[in-house]
């Protein structure tokens, strides 16, 4: 068998072209080959990393909103449980079941009368606050502290403890125009301790004015219900300014006279309007603890 070699030159005719790949220049390195679009490469500028960032995100939606069920699940019937236990005139115990049929209401058993059905689960009778209400103050509770996370320098702990503790206080007092002492002494309580431990970060004034606003607004409070009577406030009130005052006077006091106005801007409008549809008198008693939370809610809010 013969031996193969190059091909030998012949008269007349031009060598054919070397088909080998040429050797790349002394000192640099070949560039790799690009595949083609639609054959497993990518164009310029879009990556394999830049096609996955849109499915980052949808588990991280799906994760808030998960949270988002998972809070109302779990503070719902909490909520709902204290403000059905409380909601009952002054001097009377503290309700443990249906009012219809007496069947026993608890945490070991909420579903689904601490549900946002809010029905018995024996009689079908509606107990405790109305259906709803209290997972729509949730998700507003929610809402709002994700919305001050960025500039609550620090007070976002005392915020959670406050709301989690003045909604059950507020649909009580809606309720039998009360502000149990089981709601907002340990609002209040909760509240200093939180913004004690949060001015440990912080410049200490703020904590110095947050006392003395919530000092200075539960004696305002309880001042006219020594002075005026029934006339006055009443001394739930002044027990829930003792966690209203030190919250909006943390964030100063300008937040302080916002919230106090909003709170008896609405107080008034809601009045006049009650009046004028003849749906009260002037000695009808309206509750001031939801003018306190929506006041305290509002002045956060534009204090952004």
């Amino acid at each position: 068998m013969a031996l193969t070699g190059p091909p030998a030159a012949v008269p007349g005719r031009e060598d054919p072209p070397d088909r080998s790949p040429a050797d790349p220049p002394t000192g640099g390195t070949a560039e790799p080959a690009r595949p083609a679009v639609g054959q497993g490469g990518t164009t310029d500028g879009v990556s394999a990393l830049g096609r996955g960032r849109p499915a980052d995100h949808v588990p991280a939606a799906a994760r808030t909103r998960l949270s988002t069920v998972l809070a109302i699940l779990t503070v719902g019937p909490l909520m709902r449980m204290a403000a059905l236990r409380y909601a009952v005139p002054p001097g009377m115990p503290s309700r443990t079941g249906c009012d219809a049929c007496g069947a026993p209401i608890g945490l070991t058993r909420p579903w689904p009368a601490l549900g946002p059905t809010a029905r018995c689960g024996r009689c079908r009778a509606r107990v405790g606050p109305p259906p709803g209400v209290v997972e729509v103050a949730v998700l507003a509770a929610l809402a709002l502290l994700l919305a001050l996370a960025g500039s609550s320098g620090g007070a976002l702990p005392a915020l959670a403890w406050w709301l989690g503790w003045t909604i059950p206080a507020v649909l009580v007092d809606l309720a039998v125009h009360r502000l149990p002492d089981r709601l907002t002494l340990p609002a209040a309580a909760g509240t200093w301790l939180l913004l004690g431990v949060a001015a440990l970060d912080a410049e200490p004034g703020h904590w110095l004015r947050a006392v003395l606003a919530g000092v200075g607004l539960a004696s305002f409070f309880a001042s006219t219900t020594l002075l005026l009577g029934r006339r006055g406030f009443g001394l739930g009130d002044a027990k829930l300014a003792l966690s209203v005052g030190a919250l909006l006077g943390w964030y100063g006091w300008p937040v302080l006279v916002i919230g106090l106005l909003l709170a008896f801007g609405l107080s008034a409008l809601l009045s006049v309007g009650l009046l004028a549809a003849r749906r009260a008198h002037w000695n009808t008693h309206l509750p001031f603890g939801p003018f306190l939370l929506l006041g305290t809610v509002g002045a956060l809010l534009l204090s952004l």
